[in-house]
């Protein structure tokens, strides 16, 4: 049931992909026929449409079906296979339409016998010769590209849709062809070659022309392309024999490059390998010869090339390892460089020529020559103490010698770039002892085999440990932002500039209840902390560090970020009623002030509704404005913006305002127009100099006779002259006029003045009413001296306002100085004075008053009970002389010439207690390695809370002194010392008020050291009475010669006597007795030669060695056994007899602790 649905989908599809093909092949046709292998995917073999007069073939090889088309005759009936037969059914059209327009297939049902097989009932098949006359393709063309593979629907599908992309292409055969590919095609071109010569036998006829072939020419309205009237495809036939005689000349020329191109090859591969001379460490020459035109003993036709480039392969791992290219050129010898000393090579040689490339040459092997070893890397640190250095380094290559020593070099901590030799030998670790603490080492490395060498390596520098810092200065700021704060510090006091030291920020905010927390850790001097919230103070401290530990703190300070700009005020609005001449406005506060308060408000104004050109007219801190001295009936615009200490804000939204218009004012008076006539008079006149904000409607001319004061309307209209008439002849008139807009006619003046408004302000252009009422004069209170003022007046009657006055200036006179402001301490750290003592002085400072119109001379400084201090013109000032922790008030005057100003407000101050004066150090304890120094009183152990802290300093090489101790301890113990020198200290007293002076410079110098132990002597027995001692030798200290104590105690209850002292390290004792037991010691003596006088060093006296004198027997077996018993006695020491006893006496108790777990407690 399934196969009858799929059946005339595969119909459709097998329609769509022949189709396809001979559109390829027609597209190909300059290339030959394409011959493309298609799969099945389920091993079926679908239906072929081939052309007639053929047959489809199946055949089965290994597995894998394939479709053969042969031309078929009554002789040709293979047996096993099924032959498809042509269907009964209408041809096939002149054009494969797709899918959507083609017809639906006659159903039929179809039997399958077996996987892989086709249906024994023959197939629905259309003709297809139309077809391939469409495109001029033959049906051998068609059979070989069936012949080529097996056809499955998966492969026909894959091919259908590929053909669009590929079609039109001109390497569309070659596109598919990989490796697998090409080989299949190989193998079953061979196959079809050979299957076409066993049918050429059994055929007795040729196969039948496609040309031919009946064709439905009725069926498709005439003649098909490329065929004549008489039914033969002509064209097609031409096409054909093109085609192939193309194909055959394209292949001919193919062949014959490939034979010349093959022939070149093995001309370019017939070279030498090249020859290596002049072989060195790192460089080794290498020459060659250009290809031989003799192969194999015969001369090569092929034409030698003027022109031949040769490149140079080169391997260290060996021949068949991998080659990589060192050279091309043209050149026949080349110096290769930086090669690897003692290193097997491999060389090739390959030449190339107008882009092909011979086979390379066999290989020449080289060897390197051995040399120096290369520089080695710079020492590193293994351990530190304040008294020694231990580095290590690693070997380096040896190019082919092994390394015999290392030689390292320092600087002895002189940092003069001089160098000495400080260790030589084999060992790859070297200790560096008696040096300084904090002490600063350069070195380097060499290294020296067979050959020679090597160059050093580079400098390092390393530092001892040394004590832990001292209390660093508290941080400074040294410029803040809205969100960070920029601070730096410096290195502790006493501390070398070239010591390595790490430093700890902490930061605190200010309620945030968290406490201190680290913002940075590094070896910088100043740090950025970033992400910090606007306007809030934050406090910080600081703590250097080291390898030996960390300092305490330094004192915690305070520092504000900046405030942000305020955000932006609200639009102002305006205050009570418009007046003609000016109106109020108000506004309000940003809603964010950037977290700073406003200083003030600045109002700017533009005329016009739509001006743009602002005008300042307000600063101050009050939120609202009269703006006065305005126009009737204008436009104003009006914005506002806020300055505070975080910056200016931006503008506000900006406010229209339209102050209303008035009457005009005053007109000047008309003029006569012409002579006067005898009845009447012309006048004219102009427009008003003030229109009162609103166009002139209408004037009004009244006119009265000179002797009579009634006057009358003579003309009322908007024209700006009338004549006058029905006058008396020879009278006199007066004539007045006056001007009416919107708003009315102007008020003739003659009223009585009510009030008067005086104005005052310290700018011109804002001046503020200060006095209204009907007085001529006024008293103003509370100005500032030498300052200047403006004042102006306006009368004011029941008719109106008049107009304000001229603005007159005045100026009050001097005065003396204003208050001081910001007075204040000055902390220690920022003093740069070297005199200043936080004990005996105080620093202040302040901000200069404003002088009142005299220049400030001087400053009085009040201390309470002392005589005032007069200073010059200066903002700050250093009180000496004063007392020890004790508490001032002080407060501060400015004077000028006209007298002294009102004090400042009064501020405590307090002087820090004396720091504690140096204690006398002294040496409690000494030996050759280590002095015991003491001050002061108190216990050797004193806890770290102690108000007094010692420093404790001693000089370096360098003539530097450095820090060994900081704490409240009273005694310190100096180790590693050199014996028989000098060394230098210095110590001071600290407290809460600071570092106390330095004491005097103590002077303490180590003993010389007395001889080491001697390891315990030997005793040999010469006879009887005599045996000989001896022990072992020590070298001269320091060119002090050694001699040597030899003791020795008869009996057990006796005293040790001395026997021998000299510098010998043997001694024959003759006074033996026989059966006594004798013991022996030796010690070493160190003669110092002082110039001071003559001194023995006594060392310590040897293990006691027993020796028991015996008859010595008369066989020499017994005398030998004798002697060993005696040797073997008298090495069996004091500690080593306590050894065996402890030894024995561990294993019993093992033993009884065994025996008592498993037999008494089980």
């Amino acid at each position: 049931m399934l196969l009858c649905i799929l059946a005339p989908v595969l119909v459709h599809i097998l329609h769509l992909c022949s189709y396809a093909f001979l559109h390829l092949c027609s597209c190909t046709s300059s290339t030959c026929p394409a011959q493309v292998p298609m799969m099945s995917p389920n091993g079926s073999v679908p239906p072929i449409y081939v052309p007639p007069g053929y047959a489809p073939q199946v055949i089965e090889d290994n597995g894998v079906r394939r479709v053969v088309v042969v031309p078929q005759s009554p002789e040709f009936h293979p047996g096993g296979h099924t032959v498809i037969h042509r269907s009964p059914h209408p041809p096939l059209p002149g054009f494969i339409p797709v899918p959507t327009m083609m017809p639906p297939p006659p159903r039929h049902m179809y039997s399958v016998t077996g996987a892989g097989d086709m249906a024994t009932q023959y197939m629905p098949q259309y003709p297809s010769s139309q077809v391939y006359a469409d495109v001029g393709l033959s049906p051998h063309m068609f059979q070989q590209f069936i012949a080529l593979g097996s056809v499955g629907v998966g492969q026909l599908i894959a091919l259908t849709l590929g053909l669009g992309a590929d079609a039109h292409s001109t390497h569309g055969r070659s596109n598919f062809r990989d490796e697998r590919s090409s080989k299949t095609y190989e193998r079953l071109q061979k196959k079809l070659k050979d299957r076409q010569g066993t049918q050429k036998d059994k055929m007795s006829s040729p196969p039948a022309s496609p040309q031919k072939c009946p064709s439905p020419i009725s069926e498709h309205n005439g003649l098909i392309k490329g065929q004549s009237a008489s039914g033969v495809n002509t064209g097609s036939a031409r096409n054909k024999s093109g085609r192939g005689k193309g194909c055959t000349q394209v292949d001919s020329e193919i062949e014959e490059k490939d034979e010349e191109t093959k022939a070149f090859e093995a001309f370019l591969s017939n070279i030498v390998k090249p020859v290596a001379s002049d072989i060195q460490a790192r460089t080794i020459l290498l020459t060659w010869s250009p290809p031989s035109s003799l192969i194999n003993g015969e001369a090569n036709e092929t034409a030698v090339p003027e022109l031949c480039s040769y490149e140079i392969l080169l391997s260290s791992t060996g021949k068949e390892g991998k080659y990589r290219s060192v050279y091309v050129g043209e050149e026949t010898s080349v110096t290769l460089n930086d090669l690897k000393p003692a290193t097997d090579y491999h060389a090739k040689v390959q030449a190339e020529s107008s882009s092909i490339k011979g086979i390379p040459s066999e290989a020449e092997s080289f060897t390197t020559l051995s040399c120096e070893p290369d520089t080695p890397n710079s020492p590193r640190i293994a351990n530190r103490t304040k008294n020694s250095l231990t580095l290590q380094w690693k070997a380096p290559c040896d190019n082919g010698s092994k390394i015999q020593s290392f030689i390292l070099e320092w600087d002895e901590g002189k940092g003069n770039g001089e160098f000495c030799q400080c260790y030589m030998g084999s060992q790859k670790q070297f200790k560096i002892t008696k040096l300084s603490p904090a002490m600063g080492c350069k070195f380097r490395l060499s290294a020296k085999n067979d050959y020679g060498i090597s160059d050093f390596s580079e400098e390092v520098l390393y530092y001892t440990s040394g004590c832990a810092p001292s209390v660093p200065a508290s941080p400074t700021l040294t410029k803040a932002g809205v969100t960070w704060l920029s601070l730096q510090w410096s290195k502790p006091s006493g501390t070398p500039s070239d010591e390595g030291i790490s430093y700890i920020l902490e930061m605190e905010e200010e309620a945030s209840g968290y406490g201190f927390k680290p913002k940075y850790d590094g070896e910088d001097l100043s740090y950025t902390v970033k992400n910090l919230r606007r306007s809030t103070k934050y406090k910080f401290k600081v703590i250097a560090y080291n390898s030996e530990g960390k300092s305490n703190p330094s004192e915690v300070v305070e520092f504000s970020t900046c405030p942000d700009k305020p955000g932006v005020p609200v639009k102002p609005s305006v205050k009570g009623k418009i007046h003609s001449h000016g109106f109020k406005i108000t506004w309000d506060p940003p809603k964010d002030n950037g977290g700073a308060p406003i200083n003030k408000y600045v109002v700017e104004m533009a005329e016009g509704s739509n001006g743009n050109k602002w005008d300042m007219i307000y600063s101050g801190a009050t939120r609202e404005h009269l703006c006065d001295r305005l126009n009737p009936g204008c436009y104003y615009r009006l914005r506002v913006y806020c300055i505070s200490d975080g910056g200016q804000s931006a503008v506000s939204e900006s406010l229209l305002v339209q102050t209303p218009a008035v009457p005009p004012g005053p007109c000047l008076p008309p003029r006569l127009q012409g002579r006067p006539k005898a009845k009447e008079i012309q006048l004219r006149w102009g427009p008003p100099l003030v229109d009162g904000g609103a166009p002139i409607s209408c004037y009004a001319v009244e006119m009265s006779p000179a002797e009579k004061d009634e006057p009358r309307d003579v003309y009322q209209g908007s024209e700006v002259e009338c004549t006058v008439s029905s006058l008396l002849p020879g009278k006199t008139y007066s004539f007045r006029l006056r001007a009416a807009n919107r708003m009315g006619t102007p008020l003739i003046n003659g009223a009585d003045v009510t009030e008067y408004r005086l104005e005052w302000g310290g700018v011109e252009g804002s001046m503020q009413i200060c006095y209204c009422g009907p007085g001529l004069s006024c008293e103003l209170k509370g100005l500032s001296p030498a300052t200047a003022y403006y004042c102006r007046v306006q009368a004011m009657s029941v008719v109106g306002a008049g107009p304000f006055s001229e603005v007159v200036a005045c100026v009050t006179p001097p005065s003396v100085p204003a208050i001081v402001t910001c007075l204040q301490e000055i902390s220690d750290d920022d003093i740069e004075s070297p005199h200043f003592s936080p004990s005996t002085c105080l620093a202040i400072r302040w901000e200069e008053p404003y002088d009142h119109g005299s220049e400030i001379l001087a400053y009085s400084i009040d201390l309470g009970d002392k005589q005032p201090l007069s200073v010059g013109k200066v903002t700050s000032y250093v009180i000496d002389s004063l007392q020890p922790d004790t508490t001032y008030r002080i407060r501060i005057q400015a004077l000028n010439s006209l007298g002294a100003g009102p004090f400042s407000h009064t501020i405590k101050l307090k002087t820090k207690p004396l720091p504690p004066d140096p204690p006398r150090l002294e040496c409690v304890a000494f030996n050759h390695q280590n002095l015991k120094l003491k001050w002061g009183e108190g216990t050797p152990k004193t806890l770290s809370t102690d108000a007094v802290q010692y420093h404790l300093l001693m000089e370096d090489r360098n003539g530097r002194f450095v820090s060994l101790y900081r704490g409240p301890c009273h005694t310190y113990k100096v180790q590693r010392l050199s014996e028989f020198t000098s060394y230098k200290f210095c110590i001071q007293a600290c407290n809460e008020a600071g570092e106390g002076p330095l004491s005097r410079e103590y002077v303490f110098t180590t003993p010389k050291s007395v001889p080491s132990a001697l390891k315990a002597p030997k005793i040999e027995k010469i006879n009887d009475h005599i045996c000989e001692i001896t022990w072992e030798y020590l070298q001269p200290m320091k060119g002090d010669p050694v001699i040597y104590n030899l003791q020795v105690m008869v009996g057990k209850d006796s005293e040790f006597k001395q026997i021998y002292k000299g510098p010998d390290t043997s001694f024959r004792y003759s006074s033996l007795q026989l059966n006594s037991e004798y013991r022996f010691r030796v010690c070493a003596i160190r003669q110092c030669q002082d110039p001071v006088g003559h001194q023995d060093l006594v060392g310590p006296y040897s293990t006691t060695v027993l020796f028991v004198s015996q008859r010595t027997e008369p066989p020499a077996s017994a005398s030998k056994d004798t002697v060993d018993s005696v040797r073997t006695r008298r090495t069996l020491s004091d500690e080593q007899c306590a050894a065996v006893i402890l030894v024995l006496f561990a294993f019993f108790s093992i033993l009884i602790a065994f025996i008592i777990q498993y037999f008494v407690i089980k």
